[in-house]
């Protein structure tokens, strides 16, 4: 597995999907797209309260911008074959413009036009091992 530093923008492909950890640490996925002429697809992952705040304030068809680690891993498909998959470990992301007439901040008065910055907890507060991912 390889560790790298990205940013990257994209429409949210797929709606956002929270699980929990063994640990009841929540854990929120979603697929975003990054390349507006064709379909190239990255996993962005939060964890802890920013996943919380993720849930509520993404949805597909949203532009947004995040910012994380980038991770390209290992995956054994259905069919026994390996997989490389590339995941972003989600640190921060902001709203640009919401597919939603209702605005990405619940508790503000912001149009939808208007960028919203979520930031992370620090992820020592947060830190779980592979094992308890529950994807």
């Amino acid at each position: 597995m390889s560790i790298a530093k990205a940013v990257l923008s994209g429409t949210v492909y797929r709606n956002p999907e929270k699980r929990f950890t063994g640990n009841n640490i929540p854990v929120t996925s979603f697929t975003l797209n990054i390349d507006e002429k064709e379909i190239s697809l990255i996993r962005v992952i939060a964890r802890g309260n920013l996943a919380e705040t993720l849930e509520q304030a993404v949805s597909k068809g949203d532009k947004i911008v995040v910012d994380g680690r980038l991770q390209i891993s290992s995956v054994q498909t259905e069919e026994g074959t390996e997989k490389k998959v590339t995941e972003l470990d989600l640190s921060s992301f902001e709203v640009i413009s919401s597919s939603n007439s209702v605005s990405p901040s619940a508790s503000s008065n912001k149009t939808s036009d208007e960028v919203v910055k979520f930031s992370e907890v620090e992820m020592n507060d947060v830190l779980i091992g592979e094992e308890e991912i529950p994807f």
